[in-house]
């Protein structure tokens, strides 16, 4: 059986509001047409999975198990949206505070790790993000990555070699629509 792309999601800024240092579920607020855009992804076979950077653990901001219920709040929307999220990864790390990991995007553990326990081909997927570092691994694993909004590209030049989309709706329209690339060659 042949392994199945994916379209690998930044969470905060992307499926959901950015709030700054998410501590409580009920913070969690869907952003238009985000939940439409993953039920697509979902019929069109394309696993969808969260991949984050989550340093607000490292900084004692938040726990491991605070940060789960938010996983289990934005499934609960989505739910009710018919929409899933096939995973939910993410690195508690901060660089400064922890040391250096392989997990803290774009570093390409959790990819590969995803990847593996979800039986999906990397080199046949999308990164969705806002940010530069979001869509990075996609160069890595010859992927593909659509950076969101226009913020991160003017603040970084290097973004520019991504396309980009005004959110994760036009992000996805953009990877339907080139469906052949999602076909095994």
């Amino acid at each position: 059986m042949r392994r199945r792309p994916a379209v690998f999601l930044d969470r905060d800024g992307t499926i959901i509001e950015d709030v700054g240092y998410l501590r409580q579920p009920d913070d969690v607020r869907l952003l238009p047409g985000a939940a439409h855009a993953i039920s697509l992804l979902n019929r069109a076979g394309l696993a969808a999975v969260v991949v984050t950077n989550q340093s607000g653990i490292a900084r004692g901001l938040f726990s491991t198990e605070e940060y789960q219920a938010g996983e289990r709040r934005l499934d609960q929307l989505l739910a009710r949206e018919n929409a899933r999220l096939d995973g939910h990864y993410f690195c508690p790390h901060l660089p400064e505070l922890t040391g250096p990991c392989d997990c803290r995007k774009p570093g390409p553990l959790l990819y590969r790790q995803a990847a593996d326990e979800l039986d999906l081909d990397p080199g046949r997927s999308w990164w969705v993000g806002d940010r530069l570092r979001d869509v990075l691994a996609a160069e890595h694993f010859g992927g593909r990555g659509i950076i969101l909004g226009s913020a991160e590209s003017e603040a970084e030049p290097s973004a520019s070699r991504f396309p980009h989309a005004d959110d994760l709706a036009s992000a996805v329209d953009m990877i339907l629509s080139h469906s052949q690339l999602l076909s095994p060659p």
